[in-house]
């Protein structure tokens, strides 16, 4: 699943990957902090989005965090 993590402020994506451990990768966001090459940031929120591409749905978890 496609996982991508955005600054709340600014909306930039920080970064894109793709992963099939999407729980571990969520509970390891909502820990301390996650490290950037930007920066340090702490778990605001995440959205599951579901999209269609080329007639099939897709899924992407969408982790939001903020600038510490």
């Amino acid at each position: 699943m496609n996982v991508i993590f955005i600054d709340s402020y600014s909306g930039e994506e920080l970064l894109h990957m793709v992963s099939q451990d999407v729980a571990g990768i969520l509970a390891a966001a909502q820990g301390e902090s996650v490290t950037f090459p930007v920066g340090h940031f702490k778990y605001e929120f995440h959205n599951l989005d579901f999209y269609e591409d080329n007639g099939q749905i897709r899924q992407e978890l969408v982790i939001y965090v903020k600038k510490i």
